[in-house]
């Protein structure tokens, strides 16, 4: 269990789209995993996600979700 301030929301919309909520205020169904890269990759790897969200994550959506993450962790750094 970690402060829910060190973790990041992934959400599915009611459209069903996956993204990641910096935020935890968008609508639709979410799972929270660990800022860091390794986290989310091993989320999506071992199908945690798809399973809480209960949605296909594709490639392209996950290569997506890894690439937002980066650039919400630069923005954080930089």
């Amino acid at each position: 269990m970690k402060e829910k301030k060190s973790l990041i929301r992934v959400v599915r919309s009611p459209e069903g789209e996956l993204s990641l909520d910096p935020t935890g205020k968008k609508p639709g169904r979410g799972a929270y995993v660990c800022r860091e890269g390794q986290c989310l990759a091993r989320a999506i790897k071992q199908r945690q996600l798809e399973r809480q969200l209960q949605a296909e994550m594709t490639e392209e959506v996950s290569q997506g979700l890894q690439a937002e993450l980066a650039a919400l962790r630069e923005a954080d750094h930089g």
